[in-house]
C-alpha cells in the first residue's frame, strides 16, 4: 500500500488537513473554516472546542475521501497558528475558557506597565521577542488572573497551558507538549539556553506546573488514540505554522527568505545555528531543532494580511468572497492615491503600536470600491517592504528573493507589486501550501520517510517567478508616502 504522512494545519480562521507523497506532492486535502469571536474591541477568541473538533473533521475526511487506510499514514505533523493560548483542566480535558488568539490585544497594558518598569530589554534579551500582547505570556497571565479558580488550580498542578500545538497533541495523544519553536513565541522561553526561564516566568506571575514539556520539532512525541483514525498513528513533527513554512520552503541555509501571505503576513529569515538579536525591532526566533541541531530565524509580523481582504468581504460587504479581489482590484490601474493601513489590532513590526487603527487615506469623490480593493492588497505588500528593509539592516547579508506561500500568494498583481516594492523577485513554488508541507517534512524525516534535509530541499521547485518592473524614484514615491500614512494611523486609541 502506498504510505503518506498526514499534515494538519491548523491556521486563524480554518483547519486544514492534507496528505503527502514520497516526493512531497499533495494527494488531498480538506478544509473548514470556524468561527471568530470578537467580545469586545481589540479582543479575539477561538472556542478551542471548535479548533479541536474542525482539525480532527478534515484529518477524517481527508482519509476518507481519497480512501487512505490509517495504516497508511506513517506519521503525523503539525503546523498551527502560534501564540494563541489555551488552558484546560488536567483532569477533565475540558478548556477553561476561550482561546485567546494572538491578534488579541486586551493585555497591551500589562505590557506598557512592564515597559514603564524597565523590564523591556530583559525581556527581549531571553526571549528574543518584542514585549507585546501578541505573545503567550501575557495572555495566559490574563487567564490565570481572570478565570475563577485558574491561578488555585495551577499551583496545585491541575491546570495545563498550551498553544495550539499542544492542545492538539493532547487531544489526539493525551500527551502534554510543546515543540522548540512554539516555546519560543510565548515569551517564557530562554532561546539561548533551550529552555522555561525562571526569571521570565517570575515576571509574568506564571507557576511552571502548567507548561508543557519541550520536545524537538522532529520525534515522536506520542501516537493517537485508535478511536481517532482506527489506529494508532504516530505524532512526529511539530512547529509553529510560520516555522514550518519556512523549513517547507526549503529555506535551510543562511541568508534565504520566505514571506508567508496567510491572515497574517510573515516574512522569515534562516540565519544559521546561532541567534542574531535584531536592533530593528525584528523577532529573534528558534525556527526547528532536528537531530540536536538547532537553526535560528529573523522574523518580522504582520497582523493583518489575508484578513485585510477578509474584511472587505465581511466588513464593508463590497466583494462577496475573497477570490474576488484580485479581479476588482486589477480594474483599475492604480489605487489613484488611496492607501489603507489595515492596523485593526495594532501594528507589528517594525512598529509595535497596540494602539494604532485602520485608516484610510487619499480619499477623493472619484474613489471607488476598486481603489479600496486594490489599496488593501497594496498594503499587504507595503507592510512586507517594511519588514524586508528592517531585516536587511539587521542581517547585514543582501536578499537576492523571497519566497512567497499562502493563500495570497497565488494572487498575480499582489506578487507582482510586492516585487516592484521590494526590488527582488517573489518566487512562488508548486506547492504553495508549504506551511502544510513543513510540517509532513519534520514528521517524515522523524519517521525515515525522508533521510536528510538536503533530500527535502530537491523537491523544491519554483511555478513562477516575479520580477521588479517599477522605477526607482517611484518606488521611493509610494514607500515614502506609505510611511506618512502609517505615521497617522499610530497611537489612535492610546
Amino acid at each position: 500500500m502506498k504510505k503518506y504522512i498526514l499534515a494538519l494545519d491548523q491556521g486563524t480562521t480554518s483547519s486544514r488537513a492534507i496528505l503527502f507523497d514520497h516526493q512531497g506532492q499533495i494527494c488531498g486535502s480538506a478544509a473548514q473554516e470556524f468561527p471568530q469571536h470578537f467580545p469586545h474591541p481589540g479582543w479575539v477568541e477561538h472556542d478551542p472546542k471548535d479548533i479541536w473538533h474542525s482539525q480532527l473533521a478534515v484529518a477524517r475526511k481527508v482519509l476518507a475521501d481519497h480512501h487512505v487506510d490509517a495504516h497508511q499514514i506513517l506519521a503525523i505533523g503539525i503546523a498551527n497558528q502560534r501564540e494563541t493560548s489555551v488552558a484546560w483542566d488536567r483532569k477533565t480535558g475540558e478548556p477553561i475558557a476561550p482561546a485567546i488568539v494572538w491578534q488579541d490585544r486586551r493585555t497591551a497594558d500589562v505590557c506598557d506597565a512592564l515597559r514603564a518598569e524597565g523590564k523591556a530589554k530583559k525581556i527581549t534579551d531571553i526571549s528574543g521577542l518584542e514585549l507585546d500582547a501578541y505573545f503567550s505570556a501575557t495572555k495566559l497571565k490574563w487567564l490565570l488572573d481572570h478565570v475563577p479558580g485558574a491561578r488555585d488550580k495551577a499551583v496545585r498542578g491541575e491546570l495545563a497551558f498550551g498553544t495550539v500545538d499542544s492542545w492538539l497533541v493532547y487531544k489526539l495523544t493525551g500527551q502534554h507538549v510543546t515543540d522548540v519553536s512554539n516555546a519560543a513565541r510565548t515569551m517564557l522561553f530562554n532561546i539561548h539556553l533551550m529552555r522555561w526561564d525562571v526569571d521570565l516566568l517570575h515576571l509574568f506571575d506564571i507557576p511552571e506546573t502548567v507548561l508543557p514539556q519541550i520536545v524537538s520539532s522532529s520525534e515522536e512525541v506520542g501516537v493517537t488514540h485508535h478511536s481517532l483514525f482506527g489506529a494508532a498513528i504516530p505524532v512526529a513533527g511539530i512547529a509553529g505554522d510560520q516555522q514550518a513554512a519556512t523549513f517547507g520552503q526549503a529555506c535551510h541555509k543562511p541568508g534565504m527568505v520566505k514571506n508567508t501571505y496567510g491572515t497574517g503576513c510573515f516574512m522569515l529569515m534562516h540565519l544559521g545555528r546561532h541567534p542574531v538579536a535584531s536592533h530593528n525591532r525584528l523577532l529573534t526566533t528558534v525556527g526547528w531543532r532536528v537531530d540536536g541541531e538547532t537553526d535560528y530565524l529573523l522574523e518580522g509580523s504582520v497582523f493583518m494580511g489575508g484578513a485585510t481582504v477578509q474584511w472587505l468581504r465581511d466588513g464593508l460587504g463590497i466583494i462577496q468572497s475573497s477570490a474576488e479581489v484580485e479581479a476588482l482590484a486589477a480594474s483599475v490601474p492604480d489605487s489613484d492615491g488611496v492607501f489603507m493601513v489595515p492596523a485593526f489590532v495594532g501594528l507589528g513590526a517594525p512598529h509595535w503600536d497596540s494602539y494604532a487603527r485602520g485608516a484610510l487615506f487619499g480619499l477623493s469623490r472619484g474613489s471607488t470600491r476598486a481603489h479600496i480593493a486594490r489599496a488593501a492588497l497594496e498594503a499587504i505588500a507595503y507592510q512586507s517592504a517594511e519588514l524586508m528593509t528592517a531585516m536587511q539592516k539587521d542581517a547585514a547579508m543582501p536578499l537576492i528573493e523571497v519566497r512567497a506561500d499562502g493563500g495570497a500568494a497565488r494572487n498575480d498583481l499582489l506578487m507582482q507589486f510586492q516585487a516592484d516594492l521590494l526590488g527582488v523577485p517573489v518566487v512562488r513554488p508548486k506547492v504553495t501550501e508549504t506551511t502544510a508541507l513543513g510540517a509532513a517534512y519534520l514528521a517524515g524525516l522523524a519517521v525515515g520517510f525522508w533521510d536528510t534535509q538536503e533530500e527535502i530541499a530537491a523537491q523544491w521547485t519554483c511555478e513562477r517567478r516575479f520580477e521588479p518592473a517599477m522605477a526607482d524614484g517611484r518606488r521611493a514615491e509610494l514607500l515614502a508616502k506609505w510611511s506618512r500614512a502609517v505615521e497617522r494611523s499610530k497611537a489612535w486609541e492610546a
